[in-house]
């Protein structure tokens, strides 16, 4: 991480924005690279990160591209498996630093896109996020992944999790429409969720003090209003699905940067989908994706903070969306067991409480918003 942005996000009146500089966007906008990498000044190598066989594809064709102009490129892949842990990131650290290169560049979903963060945080160099999908906005922001932040987190401490924004964003909408469908449905849930997010960041303001930014809510707030307006669009996954659902998405990471905290993007129904995350990896068990679990959670949060919960639910439904557990490969019962323990996932204040729900108001609230 760079020396300016050790200090505190914010120091009396001093707030300190982290911001992509350029962001590339539309049908082969992966061939910029080479004007990318003269803009950064790359000299020693270029270490790309990817995920499994598809995005290990992208990767190899961005590497060729990097090639041809005599630049050195190292290729690190993830695999395929669907979560990733302390020992990826490390594994990653130690091939960068044995291949050399100055500059890291994530090419995928999130996985492979929150290990180069954190690569490139924990190594000191810059990144590129190069998002093959569309499934949420990580791909914008400093933000990463619950289940892995809380890992580092409990075993190297809090300061390890922290990562910059990218500097450049390569959204090439010709490789993002061929993402799978889910991946669509995943990012249009991740952003309607700003809705709850917002209002319980507002309630956090209130009640609690908490620090509150206008224009990051505004960016969120603006954000999903995109993609609730384009709901039916996004659904045809076509090109002009990908322009709309990953500027909004990018908007969305930004909006985590002028906020300072994840609070305009995460508040009670991303607690909701971490703590089903959580059930999942106890029991062994795969879960469907973030942004189609903060779908659910959303539709459900907005009915405890008095907002048109229908309306979002329909305009899920308009995505293409999943609005049941069972439509989300979801055990009832694991939905239940997740609202009752959402509020003790993270030290953040949100509609449910400091005490959060009982199991008897929980099966009532995913009832009546027809999630179970």
């Amino acid at each position: 991480m760079s020396k300016l942005l050790r200090v505190s996000k914010m120091e009396g009146k001093l707030e300190i924005i982290e911001s992509p500089r350029y962001i590339f966007f539309g049908p082969k906008a992966i061939r910029k690279i080479i004007n990318v990498l003269d803009y950064m000044g790359s000299r020693t190598g270029v270490f790309l990160i990817s995920g499994g066989t598809a995005t290990r594809k992208v990767a190899e064709n961005l590497a060729s591209i990097i090639d041809q102009e005599g630049r050195r490129t190292g290729i690190y892949s993830l695999g395929s498996s669907s979560a990733i842990s302390l020992e990826d990131v490390e594994g990653a650290k130690d091939k960068l630093l044995e291949f050399g290169g100055d500059l890291v560049i994530g090419v995928g979903g999130g996985r492979p896109i929150d290990v180069a963060k954190l690569v490139a945080s924990w190594t000191g160099r810059r990144y590129i996020s190069v998002p093959t999908s569309p499934s949420h906005d990580g791909i914008a922001s400093p933000a990463v992944g619950f289940l892995l932040r809380k890992e580092i987190e409990e075993r190297l401490g809090r300061r390890w999790t922290k990562a910059e924004s990218p500097l450049v964003i390569i959204a090439d909408t010709d490789i993002i429409k061929n993402a799978p469908r889910d991946t669509f449905k995943s990012g249009f849930g991740d952003l309607i969720g700003k809705i709850t997010a917002v209002k319980d960041w507002e309630l956090a303001h209130k009640l609690k003090d908490e620090p509150y930014s206008e224009y990051g809510a505004s960016m969120a707030m603006l954000s999903a209003r995109i993609a609730m307006d384009h709901a039916g669009d996004i659904r045809l996954t076509l090109e002009e699905s990908c322009r709309i659902l990953v500027k909004a998405l990018i908007g969305s990471g930004i909006s985590i940067s002028i906020a300072g905290s994840s609070r305009p993007a995460s508040g009670s129904e991303h607690m909701f989908s971490h703590a089903l995350d959580v059930i999942a990896r106890r029991r062994g068990k795969r879960n469907s994706l973030h942004g189609i679990q903060v779908g659910l959670g959303t539709i459900m949060m907005a009915y405890l903070q008095g907002q048109d919960w229908r309306t979002i639910r329909r305009k899920l439904i308009e995505a293409g969306a999943p609005v049941t557990a069972e439509e989300a490969g979801l055990d009832p019962q694991d939905v239940i067991t997740a609202l009752t323990i959402a509020h003790k996932i993270r030290d953040r204040y949100t509609i449910l409480g400091e005490s959060g729900l009982t199991r008897s108001a929980a099966e009532k609230l995913a009832r009546s918003t027809g999630v179970i």
